[in-house]
Parts: C-alpha cells; sequence; structure tokens
C-alpha cells in the first residue's frame, strides 16, 4: 500500500494516506450500519423447539422436539402447553417435528412410535383446539426404521395438497428406492387421500402412489412460494452438498448416487455434484451450513427482500438471502450470523412482516431499527 501510495503524482504522502484511512473507516461505519438496521428480541424461553405456525395475528403454536406443543402469545408472552395423543417417540434426531396450522385444523409431522424401536416420519392431522389436540395419522412413511437419523421433515399446503419431506434415515440408497417412503418428497390430499395425478398414475408404475419425487436426504425446509405458487425445498448433504431447490413431481435429487459437492463422513466420495438425469438444485453451498428451514419473504417490515429465499442455519448459526430471479445467477447475502444461535425455524407476521426464529432453547423476534 506504501509503494501504492508513492506512486500517486502530485500529491503529498501523507495527506494521501490519511485519505485512505479515512475512507477505510468511513467503509467500516457504513457495513457497521448495514449490519445494524434491524434487533434482536427473545419472546420466550422454550426447550428445544423445532417448528412454529400462526394460528392469528398475537399467538404461535410451536412443537417441542421432546414432545410438547404449546401455544405462545408473543404479546403478553403466556405460554400454554396443549395436551395431544400423538404416539411419538424422541429418539436422536426426531421426536415432534413441523407443525402447520390452515383452516381451523392443525398438520404435525413426527417420529412416530411403531414398536421394537422402530420408528417412521408421520403426519397427524386435527382440529384445533386449545386445551387437547386429538390427531389421526394421514400419513406413515413405510418401512418403519430402527434408525435416530434424518426423518426430515417439513409440511407446505398447496391448494388442497399436503406436501411433506420424509429423510432417508441414515440408510442412503433408499432414496433411489421408489417403493418404499424414506428419502422422498410426499404428496396427499389434505385429507390424507391419494392425488390422481401423483407419479404413480402418471407413468412411473413402480413408484409408492404417495411419493411425489425422490432422491433427498434430510428435508427440513419446505415452502409455499407466494409469488410463483412453487414449493421449495432445503436439504442436508453429508459433509457439504446442502442445497436449495425446487420440488419436481417425478422427478430425482440423486441421493446416494450424487454427492451434491459433499463426502462421507469418513472422507469417502460420495458422487458427482450432478450430471444429467437428475434434478438440479438452484444453490449448493460446499462446506454445509446445515441449512435449516427457509421461506420466500413477503411482508412490509424488510420490503427489500420480497421474493427472496431467506434460509436458515444450524451450523453457522446465519440467515441469507437468495435472488434466484436468474437461476444462471442466483445472488446469495449473508444477513447476519451468530447473533441469537442455532435457527431451527422461520415465520413471517402475515400482516406486519417481522420475523420469528425459533432457536435452541427460545422464540425470537427481529425487526427494523
Amino acid at each position: 500500500v506504501k509503494l501504492l501510495l508513492l506512486t500517486v503524482v502530485g500529491q503529498n504522502y501523507l495527506e494521501v494516506k490519511k485519505f485512505f484511512i479515512s475512507l477505510i473507516l468511513f467503509l467500516i461505519s457504513i457495513k457497521v450500519s448495514f449490519a445494524g438496521n434491524f434487533n434482536f428480541k427473545k419472546i420466550v424461553d422454550l426447550n428445544d423447539p423445532w417448528s412454529s405456525t400462526f394460528i392469528n395475528n398475537n399467538e404461535l403454536l410451536i412443537t417441542e422436539k421432546s414432545g410438547k406443543i404449546k401455544l405462545v402469545n408473543f404479546n403478553s408472552k403466556k405460554v400454554l402447553e396443549i395436551k395431544h395423543n400423538l404416539n411419538y417417540l424422541e429418539h436422536g434426531q426426531g421426536g415432534l417435528l413441523d407443525i402447520l396450522f390452515k383452516d381451523d385444523n392443525v398438520y404435525i409431522s413426527y417420529t412416530e412410535n411403531r414398536g421394537d424401536g422402530k420408528t417412521s416420519t408421520s403426519i397427524a392431522k386435527g382440529e384445533f383446539n386449545k386445551k387437547n389436540l386429538i390427531f389421526r395419522n394421514i400419513f406413515q412413511a413405510n418401512p418403519p426404521i430402527d434408525s435416530g437419523y434424518h426423518f426430515g421433515s417439513r409440511l407446505a399446503i398447496k391448494d388442497n395438497f399436503l406436501f411433506a419431506s420424509a429423510g432417508e434415515r441414515g440408510q442412503g440408497m433408499i432414496a433411489q428406492d421408489p417403493t418404499q417412503h424414506p428419502g422422498s418428497i410426499i404428496r396427499i390430499n389434505i385429507d390424507g387421500s391419494i392425488p390422481k395425478d401423483n407419479p404413480k398414475f402418471t407413468g412411473k408404475d413402480n413408484w409408492l402412489p404417495e411419493i411425489f419425487q425422490i432422491g433427498v436426504r434430510n428435508p427440513q425446509g419446505l415452502f409455499l412460494s407466494p409469488f410463483d405458487q412453487k414449493v421449495y425445498m432445503s436439504n442436508h448433504g453429508a459433509r457439504g452438498g446442502d442445497w436449495f431447490g425446487e420440488v419436481k413431481k417425478g422427478e430425482n435429487y440423486g441421493w446416494k448416487i450424487l454427492g451434491w459437492g459433499g463426502k462421507n463422513y469418513s472422507g469417502t466420495k460420495i458422487g458427482p455434484k450432478w450430471k444429467p438425469g437428475f434434478t438440479k438444485a438452484i444453490k449448493y453451498w460446499v462446506p454445509s451450513i446445515a441449512v435449516s428451514a427457509i421461506t420466500i419473504y413477503k411482508g412490509k417490515e424488510f420490503e427489500e427482500w420480497n421474493g427472496l429465499a431467506l434460509i436458515t442455519s444450524l451450523k453457522d448459526m446465519s440467515l441469507r438471502s437468495l435472488d434466484f430471479s436468474n437461476l444462471q445467477d442466483v445472488k446469495e447475502k449473508v444477513i447476519f450470523k451468530n447473533q441469537i444461535g442455532r435457527i431451527r425455524d422461520i415465520q413471517v407476521h402475515p400482516t406486519t412482516g417481522k420475523i420469528y426464529f425459533l432457536t435452541k432453547d427460545a422464540l425470537w423476534l427481529m425487526e427494523k431499527n
């Protein structure tokens, strides 16, 4: 830098040095300003919460992995525990998982205890009640497996269809077997019946009737975009290879033929990042960021983010935005890191556009200063 400064013609070295120092300090101040245009408020403490869903403008229904369903009023900060009848098992990464409120009904994905140590990613539905939620199963991922890994699982509703992600339970190539549910995206009707235009009935004769797409590993993000009405998802890779992509009927994301840029935990290679014949993700992360819940932002509080995917992370505790309007030039920005801990879930307030996060032990609000 000193040599560069000395070559500036007609300028005094000390004056130029002072100018560059002032410029650097100015740029730093801009960076701090950008990073500080929002603030966080802890709403309530929780015990390993996994998912949340708005019941109204003042209340969130929240699952805790250990088996509790709680109703949180984020104005009064009151927390009500709701009884339920789910036959769940907290095992490894499993327990109560995603929860979704729609038209006075509650949909939940959870680790169902199938006996003899075996469990499945199952989905249940019940009419909303603040005292006792009575659920009935509308889907079970078969076969049940003795594993505490990779349950998924997120839910999204589009019209009368319920989409759900079912992880491959650490079984690898099971995700390439469409006669078994683990490692796939499920689509059923909201009453649990099977859509007549699922792949099973439109050219994929050997697929189970509930399967919409195969080849996923541990998908913990699923969201219906309010802009293009497409369903998007996020998925954990192994050592590297997390991704964000679109749910596509009858297609295959390639696990475990593809490694998405990652390796086995032993360090051995898995397969190529992508090859023709498989669904290509919109964005890959190598090394992994442990991508969790996602949303496509639509709101007033952060209007500059409208239409962007907001990606949460467990590993580096970050929130990232993705502008994927041009798939040939996807733009990523890190909004923040290491501010509130490992982020499990994200919800945008339906009226204000303020953002609510679940971390390992709390519900947080993010709003502009």
